[in-house]
């Protein structure tokens, strides 16, 4: 684990709680999940297979044999190798230097790979959230947040929801047991709320209030 992450009086967030918010859930993104779901190696794999494919049915056609064409793929394999490892190597890393974690009040993310961020975001802010569940058991929780400040896509990249630019959605991206975290949320935001929980996705309207960054300033805005 990174040293940026020493001063942390609790792992994941920026300070002690205040008295009477309780800390209800702590996790952090499935590596594997991510290397999938996330930065898509299966898809980089593929590229490359079809590259190969392409290479040796050239080559055939053209009259090479295949102790020929296998010795020119080498350069090839070794892009497809060295592209795999590297997405591979970065899934880990954002996977160990990101937690989640929900309290009796807020939601907290922290994360950060190369620059350290911690964006703080009051139940009051959000306005629904939904729950993305994989075959596997993974899944993402998306918030709709009233105000992000001046927080965009390409700052939360990769906790946002896929493909929402113009107005980013937070993510608990790639989470190992997200139905689980999505009816832990949706009893949270209900609690707070003060109303009955009626829905399995977390869902609750509520006046309009600003995420805020682990320094309590207003949280940069989307775009």
């Amino acid at each position: 684990m990174s040293h940026e992450y020493d001063h942390e009086p609790v792992p994941g967030l920026p300070a002690n709680l205040p008295e009477g918010e309780q800390l209800l859930w702590q996790g952090s993104p499935s590596a594997m999940a991510t290397a999938r779901r996330v930065l898509h190696v299966g898809l980089v794999a593929a590229y490359f297979a079809a590259l190969l494919v392409w290479r040796i049915a050239t080559g055939l056609s053209d009259g090479y044999t295949l102790s020929q064409i296998a010795f020119d793929s080498i350069p090839l394999l070794g892009m497809a190798a060295a592209a795999i490892l590297i997405l591979s190597l970065l899934a880990r890393l954002i996977a160990r230097t990101t937690i989640y974690s929900i309290t009796s009040r807020r939601v907290v993310m922290r994360f950060g790979v190369a620059l350290p961020m911690t964006v703080n975001i009051p139940f009051k802010a959000i306005r629904s959230a939904d729950v993305a569940l994989r075959p596997d058991g993974t899944g993402d929780v998306a918030l709709e947040v009233d105000d992000l400040g001046r927080l965009t896509y390409l700052h939360l990249w990769p906790h946002t929801r896929p493909w929402f630019v113009r107005k980013a959605q937070p993510s608990f991206r790639a989470l190992p047991d997200a139905e689980h975290v999505a009816g832990l949320l949706s009893r949270a935001l209900h609690a707070a709320a003060g109303t009955p929980e009626r829905a399995r996705r977390p869902q609750a309207a509520a006046r309009p209030q600003s995420a805020e960054t682990a320094t309590g300033g207003t949280a940069p805005a989307a775009a």
